[in-house]
Parts: C-alpha cells; sequence; structure tokens
C-alpha cells in the first residue's frame, strides 16, 4: 500500500497561529456575482471565497506553487490496483451547529456531489458510481474508483463536508438540498455564514471553535461583496472601504493602486491562462479553415504589449508554460493575409458572429473588441454581448445556448493537466467544462489514458501530444499566461497567495501591526 502521512499539517496549523495582534473586519470587493452559497454546485474562482471559508476539503491548497496539505483528514492510502482510497479522518472537527463531522458526512457529501452533477461532482462523476464511498467508522472513509485516477488524490480538496443531518432536514422532494443551500450555510468552515444577499454578497463571523486553532491574530469578521465596476472597487480600496479586491485588474489601475501609500500590491505569477473557447459544433465554426483564420486574425502582440502593457506572458496552448506537459509550438501569429486563406476555403454560408463578454472584466471585452476589428478589416460581421458571469457561465454549459466564442480565464483548481487541456477538450467533460463541445477520438485516447497513469513521465507525453493535435486544430484562440497582482491595503497581513483561489482564503489573514 501507498501511504501519504500529513507531515505538512503542522506547518499548516503553525501559520494559523500567529501571535500577536487585534480583531478587526476584512472587506473584499469582488467583480462577481455570489448567487449561491452551495459548495457542490459551483466551480470557479469568482465564487471560490463561499467554499474556502464556509467549508472545510479533506485536504487544502495553500501556497504557489500550490502545495496539498492535510486537513479534515490526517492521511490517506491507496490499495497496490490504484482504485481504493481510505482516508483517516481527524476526530476534533465541528460543524457551526456544534456537531461532530463524522465520515458519514464525508460519504453523503460525496454522493450529493455525485447526485446534483454539477461543480466539482462532474469530475468525480467519471471516477467513482454512487454507492461506492463508504464509512468504515466515525474516522475512516474509503472511495472505491471504477479504475485508477490519476488526479483522484488532487481533487480531494474539493470534496467540501456538509452537514448530513442539517441537509437532510432541509431536502425537499430528493432535491439533496439544493434549494436550503442557496442560501444557507451547513459547513465546518474557518467563518460561518451571518449575512447573505445574492445582489450584495455575504459576511461571516469567525468560527472560534475551528479545529485549526486561531492563536491571537485573525479577522473576527469577514465580507465579500459584489462591485461590478472596476474603478468603484479600485476608489473603495484607496479610500479604506474595502481592504482588498480580486487580483486582475487592468495594468493602469494596478499603477495608479501602487501610488496610493495605504495600499500593497501581492505580486505572483500564476497559472490563469487567457483564452477564446469557440465553439466547435456551430457551423461555420466546425470548419477547422474558419478556426485557424480566426487564429490568425488575433493580434497577440497588441494585447499583451500594448493593451496589458506586458504584465503579461504569451502562452501557446491551453497549458500553462510552467506546467508540465505543455507541448513546445510556438504559437499562432497574428497574419490578416493567412486569415484571408484560410476564410477563402471555409465551405458554407458565412453568418454573424456572437462572442459573450464578462460584464466587470474589461480585458474579455477589449480581446472580443480586438477580434472584432481584425474580422472587420476580413469581412466578417462579428457582435460582442456583455453579460455577468453567472449568466455567461450559465449558457456557456449550454450547447444550445453557448455563444460562438467567449474570451475567459481558465483557472487552477488543481495542479495537473488535465485541469486545462483534459477538462477543456475531453469528451468526458461535454458540456460542462468543455463548452465548445471539441470530440476527437484520437485525442481523447490520450487524455483517458493519461488519466489512468500514476507516473508523470509516462503521462507528460500524452498530454503533450493532445494538446499539440488541439493546437492543430484551431480548437480555440490561447493567448497568454497571467500574473496576479493582489491588491490590499497595507493593514492587511497574512495573505497567503495560492493559484487555487486567488488569495480570497481568510484563514490566515489578519491585520497588520
Amino acid at each position: 500500500m501507498k501511504r501519504w502521512i500529513g507531515a505538512a499539517l503542522v506547518a499548516a496549523l503553525t501559520a494559523a497561529a500567529p501571535t500577536v495582534g487585534h480583531a478587526e473586519k476584512y472587506v473584499h470587493a469582488n467583480n462577481s456575482a455570489y448567487d449561491t452559497l452551495d459548495p457542490h454546485t459551483v466551480f470557479d474562482v469568482a465564487r471560490v471565497a463561499t467554499r474556502l471559508n464556509l467549508y472545510d476539503g479533506l485536504y487544502r491548497w495553500v501556497d504557489n506553487p500550490p502545495q496539498l496539505i492535510p486537513w479534515i483528514a490526517t492521511s490517506h492510502e491507496v490499495s497496490d490496483d490504484g482504485l481504493t482510497w481510505t482516508f483517516t479522518l481527524r476526530d476534533d472537527v465541528k460543524f457551526h451547529d456544534g456537531s461532530t463531522m463524522t465520515a458519514e458526512d464525508v460519504v453523503y457529501s460525496m454522493e450529493r456531489m455525485l447526485a446534483v452533477k454539477r461543480g466539482a461532482g462532474t469530475l468525480f462523476l467519471p471516477m467513482m458510481d454512487p454507492g461506492t464511498a463508504k464509512a468504515l467508522d466515525d474516522t475512516t472513509v474509503q472511495f472505491t474508483l471504477k479504475e485508477p485516477s490519476a488526479i483522484f488524490g488532487a481533487l480531494v480538496a474539493d470534496i467540501y463536508v456538509v452537514n448530513k443531518d442539517l441537509v437532510q432536514e432541509n431536502e425537499v422532494d430528493g432535491d439533496w438540498g439544493q434549494a436550503y443551500l442557496i442560501d444557507h450555510e451547513a459547513g465546518t468552515g474557518s467563518y460561518m455564514l451571518d449575512r447573505y444577499d445574492p445582489a450584495i454578497g455575504f459576511s461571516a463571523d469567525r468560527f472560534e471553535d475551528h479545529f485549526a486553532g486561531w492563536g491571537d491574530k485573525y479577522y473576527d469578521e469577514i465580507e465579500f461583496r459584489t462591485v461590478v465596476e472596476t474603478n468603484t472597487r479600485v476608489q473603495g480600496l484607496m479610500s479604506g472601504e474595502y481592504q482588498g479586491l480580486d487580483g486582475y485588474l487592468a495594468p493602469d489601475q494596478i499603477a495608479r493602486l501602487r501610488r496610493d501609500d495605504d495600499v500593497q500590491i501581492i505580486e505572483q505569477e500564476s497559472m490563469r491562462v487567457f483564452h477564446f473557447a469557440i465553439n466547435n459544433r456551430r457551423p461555420p465554426l466546425d470548419d477547422i479553415n474558419m478556426r485557424k483564420a480566426l487564429a490568425h486574425a488575433f493580434d497577440y502582440d497588441g494585447f499583451i504589449n500594448e493593451i496589458l502593457q506586458g504584465s503579461v506572458v504569451r502562452n501557446p496552448t491551453i497549458i500553462p508554460n510552467p506546467m508540465w506537459g505543455a507541448p513546445d509550438v510556438e504559437g499562432y501569429d497574428y497574419d490578416l493575409e493567412k486569415a484571408k486563406e484560410y476564410l477563402s476555403k471555409v465551405k458554407g454560408d458565412m453568418r454573424t458572429l456572437k462572442i459573450g463578454t464578462l460584464a466587470g472584466f474589461s480585458e474579455t471585452e477589449q480581446a472580443a473588441a480586438l477580434l472584432q476589428n481584425a474580422g472587420r478589416q476580413l469581412g466578417l460581421t462579428i457582435e460582442i454581448e456583455s453579460a455577468p458571469w453567472p449568466v455567461v457561465n450559465s449558457r456557456m454549459q449550454n450547447p444550445e445556448e453557448m455563444y460562438d466564442m467567449v474570451p475567459y480565464w481558465k483557472s487552477t483548481y488543481y495542479a495537473d493537466p488535465n485541469n486545462w487541456v483534459g477538462e477543456l477538450y475531453g469528451s468526458r467533460y461535454i458540456p460542462i467544462r468543455n463548452v465548445s463541445g471539441y470530440s476527437v477520438p484520437e485525442v481523447d485516447e490520450k487524455l483517458n489514458k493519461a488519466l489512468t497513469l500514476t507516473d508523470q513521465a509516462e503521462r507528460a507525453p500524452l498530454y503533450q501530444a493532445a494538446t499539440k493535435q488541439i493546437y492543430d486544430d484551431a480548437a480555440g484562440i490561447w493567448i497568454y499566461n497571467t500574473k496576479w497582482f493582489g491588491p490590499y491595503a497595507t493593514s492587511v497581513a497574512g495573505i497567503r497567495f495560492c493559484p487555487i483561489g486567488n488569495g480570497q482564503d481568510m484563514r490566515w489573514a489578519y491585520p497588520a501591526d
């Protein structure tokens, strides 16, 4: 048996226990709506603050590069055939209602994720059948997989545990408590819900009985507000209304904040790839010549060096450059003559194309406008429609409503190539994550085989070959890997940035001396 002991737990808990300080309120302004608190139905960075702060997972991602540390679970073992994963749980984890968490709650949480088939549950569905999670005793839980999975160990941080008894009391017509958990919580997390309004955001109070302890430095209250307008967020931080913002502002806004003595910018290289998802199912975008024409119509250098002022790095495929498994390719170049050549080969009727952009995320609108302008030079008509992320995200997951193209970021949910190329271009993830509908058997074969192997040296060539094929098919337009410029008030300390969560995990933060 393979055994993974939680040696990092000591360091994690030590980091949670500074020595001196005082308690204040932290207010974070985000550019996306918190339309639900259910940890099992959403799975994006925009709404990750609810999962990270109100709930706990078996393990937890921290720091950059991401490190997985024991959390609710202290260790686990894997059977020699790679199918049976047995986790040992802490015996001192309390829910916010004071009851003790047990293995039965973990089993219920996994069954719930498999049943609702949303959020992280879509990642577990290909690996597990309902009824295969078992509580061996109060502190031991066992999962049996359909086949060995290289990424199961990286996903356990997303097994957010809900209070089985509380949720079952509020189930309606077998809905697994989905209606209830939209505006209630049932977690063990570092903070417990105080107020929630989907039009405003949520606030939460520190959970004094959290198993990780607190030491003397912490925030007694946190609040995450939805503030769509970028200038309002920036002004609010400078005036002291907010203590932190999302870390992906435009360069001119970052420069403006750097000049403020009461603001600090925490700069980190992330693994967040900006790209256009192209609807590969819908004519004329189902024609490779049309997609290659669009790939050559985007002004990569102009966007990166002029609009973004060189604050990001060109990334020619969907896998971040620093991640193992990325192929060595130069990337498509901006060449309107090549684009015209490919357009001349497109069969079928041409029509107006529609790009869906994210309201409050100006880069998506700028990228769309750049492509729209190039399209005009090529004789293409491209319309741009902006909407809040939850609206765009919902449409992306419906093949009938998916836009022709959507510029957005693929963030880091776990540090494995499958997070990027597997989820966005593997058939098993259509339509929830593979929103483009790209489906090529030869690519699927490589991606699926990579999931069954545990040796990185064997997996890397499979991801390189699959990603190269997707690149050759121009299944998307891949533009850059990002840097994170986390703007916080100088009164904030203890931020531990992790690409998984983007600095919204307030367990570690506290008021500066």
